[in-house]
């Protein structure tokens, strides 16, 4: 059930995000590149705020995952989408979107090399599955532009890798908040820098900036930081890796650009590599220490077994503890299963 819950979430987040990279593409050709990032992680901000406002984080909370948090406020945040806003100037919309792949590839180095995560055959196999159909779709011949925009892009892919390890551990804050803070912290920076080296924008570009750091980059940081809580960031990340595809669809058949003979064959190879992430699971003895956390749950997992005074055991989600406990399941690196092998 998590990995089919984790799978939806990440791909509706592939959805938003990879849609909102030829329209992003599209403003950044007369935006400031600070501003543009700004903005769009303003618009994140505004559309998370109603549900942050419902459920406030608890202070304590706060406190013990600010360093990670920080973390992925400044690398995430900030200045990947300014890597992000300067690389779209050198690119077209689709090869842009494609480019994004590699996020995929560094995602899954950072989170097995430096945060331990479990991949797996299965995701290995998965991931060069999406790197490749990526690079089918991208093909020879780059110009010298294309090449500054693809290192542009590469540097705000790995910024992202190291944002997502974090923020899949964070499991101190809700997704909500996480992509709040981004949005106000490092959207509010960026935007104030934009404007104090360019000119305010006019009235439609801020809107439709804001709406498209709204879906593309609210809605859908929300969504992957759920999910990958429920895969792990490797496994969310190769789902994921469907957004440029996603984006190069939206671009050629909304933008008009030129469609490459070799997008369907693409599509497929990817799809088998995300279709490689739902059988990625494994089991075997393993131990859970004692930890008081904040993130959504059920009580029929064998990891939720506190009781509520009304007897609730839906959907929720609060603070709650953990006892030390060890067993065998089947499991993915989830929040509760971060154990090394």
């Amino acid at each position: 059930m998590a990995v089919r819950r984790g799978i939806t979430r990440a791909g509706l987040a592939a959805l938003l995000f990879g849609a909102s990279t030829p329209f992003a593409a599209q403003l950044a050709q007369d935006t400031n590149p600070f501003l543009l990032a700004g903005m769009l992680y303003l618009g994140a901000a505004l559309a998370v705020l109603p549900a942050t406002l419902r459920d406030r984080p608890d202070p304590a909370a706060l406190r013990r995952g600010a360093p990670r948090l920080a973390t992925a406020v400044v690398v995430g945040g900030a200045v990947g989408p300014v890597l992000l806003a300067l690389g779209l100037r050198y690119t077209s919309a689709a090869s842009a979107s494609l480019l994004l792949n590699l996020e995929l590839v560094l995602t899954v180095v950072v989170a097995a090399v430096f945060f331990r995560e479990h991949v797996g055959r299965h995701v290995v196999v998965g991931a060069v599955l999406v790197t490749a159909a990526g690079v089918v779709l991208v093909g020879p011949g780059a110009t010298t532009d294309l090449r500054i925009g693809a290192a542009l892009i590469a540097a705000a892919c790995l910024c992202w890798a190291v944002d997502n390890s974090v923020t899949a551990e964070l499991d101190e804050l809700a997704p909500a908040h996480i992509t709040l803070a981004k949005g106000l912290v490092a959207g509010g920076a960026n935007t104030a820098i934009g404007l104090a080296v360019a000119p305010v924008p006019s009235a439609g570009t801020v809107g439709a900036a804001l709406l498209v750091g709204a879906l593309g980059y609210g809605v859908s940081i929300t969504l992957w930081v759920a999910g990958a809580r429920d895969l792990g960031a490797a496994r969310a990340q190769v789902v994921f890796a469907t957004a440029p595809f996603l984006g190069a669809l939206v671009a050629w058949t909304v933008l008009r650009e030129p469609v490459t003979t070799t997008a369907l064959v693409a599509l497929v190879v990817a799809a088998a590599g995300v279709a490689l992430v739902s059988r990625s699971d494994h089991e075997h003895e393993h131990e859970h220490e004692a930890v008081l956390h904040d993130h959504e749950h059920t009580h029929d997992d064998d990891h939720h077994d506190h009781v509520h005074a009304d007897g609730f055991t839906g959907r929720h989600q609060h603070p709650h503890e953990h006892v030390h406990v060890r067993h065998s399941h089947p499991h993915v690196p989830d929040l509760h299963h971060r154990h090394t092998h």
